[in-house]
This record gives C-alpha cells, structure tokens and sequence, in this order.
C-alpha cells in the first residue's frame, strides 16, 4: 500500500512506519513538519499530492493535563485536525484509520467499556478527542486505545525505570486500565487498514490492571522490588492533577473478537520485551 502516517515521529507514529516499512508499504512519514494538523493548507496539500491508499492519523495533543489550560489548541489538533484530514483523504480517495482514546469515557462504568457505550468525557482531551472522532468519515476506521508505552516517546514504562534506585514509590490504585504497546498496536492498526473495515475498535493488550498493578510489573520485568511501591488513591496525589482522570477505562475489544480479527496479547509480553530494550 502507498500509506501517509501522521504523527511519524510520536511514539506510536514511529512504530506505524517500522511496521509499515517491514511490510514493503510505500510509506510517507509526516511528522508536524510536512503535516500541522491545525493548518487546513498543509493537510490539504500533503494528503493530495500523494494520494494514499491509507492515512493512519496516529497525530495528537496528547499533554492530557496542559489540555486542561489550552483548550483551543486542543480542539484545534484533535478535533479540527481530523475534519481536515477526513476533507483531503475524500479528495485523495483515501481510507482513513483514526486513533483515538480512552478518554472518551468517563469511567464512572463498572463493567469494561465496549465500542457501543456512549462516550461522556470529564477533560478537555477527552472531549477534544471525541470531536474528531465525530469529524471522521463513517466509512472510515477509529481505533481506541489505552495506556500506550513503546521504545519512542515518554510513558510510563521509562518514567518507572527512570525512579527504579527510589527507596519507595507511590502509584495510584484507583484508576484501572489496560496497558497497550506500541510493538503490537501498529500491526493490528495497518491490520484494519489493509482490511478496510469501518467504525469503531478498541484495540489494547490483554490484561486490566492499575497504574500500581502496572508498576509492579514494571519493576519486576527490571528486576527490581515490586514491593518498594506503595498503593494511594488519586485525591492524595500532590499536587493533584488538572485534568480528570476516568477511574475505570478498561476497554473490551470486543469489535475485534466479533470481525474475527485477532486480540494482542497479554500486556506482560510486551512489557517483558520493552524492559529488556530499554535496559539493554
């Protein structure tokens, strides 16, 4: 496929182009440079001069908390960005796969949340994030996902590693979720695109969890002391964080399992082998 990834250089964008380079794709990586979503113009231009088969829209503003205090850009990016994308992919004759988030939900559900549930999201990235999942094109594929670490980028994976010689930590045990790796989303994302399936996916590994399940783990995929972690609730958190968190956002993949598409698997898999990249 002749495929346009945006976001190139995030961490899941990076990943995409691996991904899509391996499978002989023809690939044009843009990172914010050759394609501002903010910008009508550069979108416009980058889509239709090269004519896709397939845009993967892995860009973002993805600072949950600065989101909180910019609200235009916000919506700029994350919504007005994927009208821009949707307008110029109809033009190219492109199929769209869109990643979105989570936090279109505000996780007051008990159960996992299913690609049926009705997204309510408490903070401005959430809520800028499902405006774009309302700007994109229902002929077009969303792809949800959650808690994302790869080898590229911040996340929680290299913040637990960088704290590892701590005499003590202390995570939250009230915010649950499911852990996803870039080294498996960017497969089953160009999985759907070359599918051409739309509407709407959760796509996450395996296994829920809590962000101090998860550093547990963390700590003992590094070989370290998953007992030097304390558990504390999100209100003690100081300071407490501007944005809301949902306290359950465990996403069901159901949609996949329904299409027959394969699930990625437990998140311990892939966690295991970022350790051993990161540390290597």
């Amino acid at each position: 496929m002749r495929v346009l990834i945006t976001g190139a250089a995030g961490q899941l964008g990076t990943d995409l182009v691996r991904t899509c380079d391996e499978a002989g794709d023809e690939v044009v990586a843009c990172t914010r440079k050759e394609l501002d979503l903010t910008d009508r113009d550069s979108v416009l231009a980058a889509v239709t001069s090269t004519r896709p088969e397939v845009v993967l829209n892995a860009g973002a503003w993805t600072a949950v908390d600065a989101c909180e205090s910019d609200p235009d850009r916000a919506y700029r990016t994350n919504a007005l960005g994927v009208r821009w994308v949707t307008e110029a992919a109809r033009i190219a004759g492109s199929h769209v796969v869109h990643v979105s988030t989570d936090y279109v939900f505000d996780g007051t559900k008990e159960e996992p949340y299913h690609e049926w549930d009705d997204p309510n999201p408490r903070s401005v990235y959430g809520r800028s994030k499902l405006g774009g999942e309302r700007e994109a094109d229902p002929s077009h594929t969303i792809v949800r996902t959650s808690w994302v670490s790869g080898a590229h980028g911040p996340n929680m994976v290299k913040t637990v590693l960088a704290l590892i010689d701590q005499p003590e930590l202390a995570f939250v045990d009230d915010q649950h979720g499911c852990p996803s790796f870039t080294a498996d989303l960017a497969p089953a994302v160009r999985r759907l695109a070359v599918a051409r399936i739309a509407g709407t996916f959760h796509v996450t590994n395996q296994g829920p969890t809590t962000w101090y399940g998860f550093v547990r783990d963390v700590l003992e995929a590094a070989g370290a002391d998953p007992d030097k972690v304390r558990p504390i609730k999100t209100a003690d958190l100081d300071p407490p964080r501007p944005a809301p968190r949902p306290a359950n956002s465990v996403l069901d993949n159901a949609a996949l399992r329904y299409v027959g598409l394969p699930l990625l698997p437990h998140y311990r898999e892939p966690l295991d082998r970022l350790v051993q990249e990161l540390r290597s």
